[in-house]
């Protein structure tokens, strides 16, 4: 797996359980293209890890429609970018890092179920986009 040189090892395993439970929050101002008044779901990625596992193998969502499934669960008008895109990262590299250590496809979030090899997400992991694809196509089978 990739990383940085001169980074510190981010300790995947610990962001992951030491993440705040899913909130709703009232914003006071615009955010991320979300209006001053509306109410948005600051996620977790234990929330995350949980909506991935709940795709059907061989099926895709995107994160679009992850934000707004899990918004309009919690009631709230829409569920924060920024964190969503941090956390699904934190899910990911857990996902690589289980793998990596022997469990299965099955026992670990699906988030090739979600995150394309395209995109930003998939430039940021330690797999790169062609692990990411790699993943998928696996799935598939």
């Amino acid at each position: 797996m990739r990383q940085a040189k001169g980074k510190p090892k981010v300790d995947w395993y610990k962001r992951f359980n030491n993440a705040r439970e899913p909130h709703v929050v009232t914003l006071s101002a615009n955010f991320a293209g979300v209006k001053a008044g509306s109410t948005m779901l600051i996620s977790s990625p234990a929330q995350i890890a949980s909506y991935l596992a709940s795709i059907p193998q061989g099926e895709t969502r995107t994160i679009a429609r992850m934000r707004s499934d899990l918004a309009r669960r919690s009631r709230a008008d829409a569920m924060c970018p920024v964190t969503t895109a941090i956390y699904l990262r934190v899910v990911a590299e857990v996902a690589l890092q289980d793998l990596t250590q022997g469990k299965g496809m099955d026992a670990v979030a699906p988030f090739w179920r979600l995150v394309t090899p395209d995109s930003k997400v998939a430039q940021g992991l330690s797999c790169g986009p062609e692990g990411v694809e790699h993943l998928a196509r696996l799935d598939a089978i």
